[in-house]
């Protein structure tokens, strides 16, 4: 028994730490499930690599008190590790086509389309063949109504020159963490599929791909796979703290990474916590620095969330400019006048020429950006809202 313990342990850990909405949907089959086939995928060779029981039940008893937890998900992340070298992947809930649709969002309408039957949002008379194409595609718990999917679609319907996607695939990643993860690459097929549908009708420079922490990576294995399937590569990635337990470059569960698309720009905003730290796109922004805790929190979790919060700010007209980054490798140097290059903004208007590290001031309240007037906060306006009656 002494060498399944820490793994029950590490399980618990894994379902707690990862909460990033309101709610966990894991019913105690799935955990059971999972728990088995970790015991059996990895065995006694994983109890060899982890911490003993009394040093994880300390660990468990310091995340209950809001110590830190970066040795948590540190652990998380080795469990990931050890489970993906052992080959044997074995998620108890794997994705199906049929049951994953976009929906498409105006401001007083949400219609939704099968994967398989993309094509038929062309007929759709809320959509504009002649607007661009966002598709966002949430993280992990999220569903169709999360608040991400809500807030960028206002920001996007403020603009009015997009057609605004999102991914509804919440059974698929909407239960335990490493199912999830293991599910990402095959969600990223289904998703190219359904691009690989309106290509004909909707050229390729107009699409671009949004995807927060888990969906971050489910939209690069899009672009991977739908160049795979068309020859052509989507023109822009954008990447929201990509989510960082399970995910090492190279290994089964590489991720994002540069190449997924022609430009990939990344914004950290939990490096190395619950979003990866390392540079892995064309462009990476560190908006508040390196750190993992943002202004105005005190969890990872909310430091993880303001990527998507972050990025939706910078959509609004006028507010392009909110964030301006600097290329430098901490902002303490920017403060200094260490670094003089010439700043660019992050987020909706990042030019694709611009490659590097960059930094970012942000505030601890809306409007976030460092460069956003504190009076102007466009977020409590109708803008991007049905105001029909």
């Amino acid at each position: 028994m002494e060498s399944k313990f820490p793994l029950i342990v590490c399980l618990l850990i894994f379902c707690v730490t990862h909460e990033v909405s309101s709610r966990l949907i894991v019913n105690r089959s799935h955990v059971a499930d999972s728990f088995r086939s970790l015991v059996s995928g990895v065995g006694s060779e994983l109890a060899r690599g982890f911490p003993r029981p009394r040093e994880l039940l300390r660990q468990s008893k310091q995340l209950f008190i809001g110590l830190p937890e970066r040795a948590v998900f540190g652990t998380i992340h080795q469990l990931c590790s050890a489970y993906i070298s052992s080959d044997r992947l074995n998620p108890q809930i794997s994705p199906e086509i049929e049951q994953m649709s976009f929906q498409l969002r105006t401001p007083c309408s949400s219609e939704s389309f099968p994967i398989e039957e993309a094509e038929k949002i062309l007929e759709s008379p809320n959509f504009d063949v002649n607007k661009k194409l966002v598709l966002f595609v949430g993280g992990w718990t999220s569903t169709i109504e999360s608040n991400s999917i809500a807030y960028l679609a206002k920001a996007y319907n403020c603009r009015g020159d997009y057609n605004f996607l999102a991914l509804n695939a919440s059974y698929f990643i909407d239960t335990l963490y490493s199912w999830s993860a293991f599910n990402t690459e095959e969600m990223g097929r289904f998703v190219a599929i359904g691009l690989e549908k309106l290509n004909d009708a909707i050229p390729l420079e107009n699409i671009h791909l949004v995807g927060f922490s888990l969906g971050a990576h489910i939209v690069g294995s899009a672009g991977r796979y739908f160049q795979e399937m068309t020859g052509l590569r989507l023109p822009r990635i954008t990447g929201l703290d990509p989510a960082n337990p399970c995910f090492n470059e190279g290994e089964y569960l590489s991720g994002l990474q540069r190449g997924d698309a022609d430009f990939v720009d990344v914004i950290h905003t939990n490096p190395g916590g619950l979003g990866k730290k390392e540079h892995i796109g064309d462009i990476d922004f560190y908006a508040g620095g390196f750190s993992n805790v943002k202004p105005g929190c005190s969890l990872f979790r909310c430091s993880h969330q303001r990527a998507w919060r972050y990025y939706g700010e910078s959509i609004y007209p006028g507010h392009e400019e909110d964030f301006m980054a600097t290329r430098c490798n901490s902002l303490r140097k920017v403060h200094n006048g260490m670094c003089s290059r010439q700043p660019i903004p992050m987020g909706f208007a990042t030019p694709s020429s611009e490659k590097g590290i960059y930094v970012v001031p942000v505030k601890s309240k809306s409007p976030f950006g460092g460069n956003a007037n504190p009076d102007d906060d466009i977020f409590i306006s109708e803008c991007g809202l049905c105001t029909s009656k």
